[in-house]
């Protein structure tokens, strides 16, 4: 499985926008083979920041995804919403469980 943690500062003139344009490539990445979950969710701290969760089966999923025409539309605005620089982490993961609170 790959997991990605994906971090967006967004320029707070571009926000609704932003906002807009996340909530369209989420919807449409969810419905996409091979992905397990694709969640943005805006920063407790500070709404200019999108925090993504995405998950992929393998490779070849994360790979199909980046191909998509709405990632690369989103890929193509992207550069207009920022306020900084996105930080992305990749992990790798043989496993992963459900944990009970």
């Amino acid at each position: 499985m790959i997991v990605l943690h994906a971090v967006f500062p967004l320029d707070p003139d571009k926000r609704a926008e932003a906002l807009e344009l996340i909530a369209d490539l989420a919807e449409q990445s969810r419905a996409e083979p091979g992905v397990i979950d694709y969640r943005p969710a805006t920063d407790v701290d500070d709404p200019n920041v999108v925090r993504f969760f995405k998950q992929y089966e393998d490779e070849a999923a994360f790979e199909a995804h980046s191909q998509t025409d709405h990632f690369q539309e989103f890929e193509a605005a992207l550069p207009d919403l920022l306020a900084g620089e996105p930080e992305v982490t990749r992990f790798e993961v043989d496993s992963a469980t459900e944990m009970e609170l």
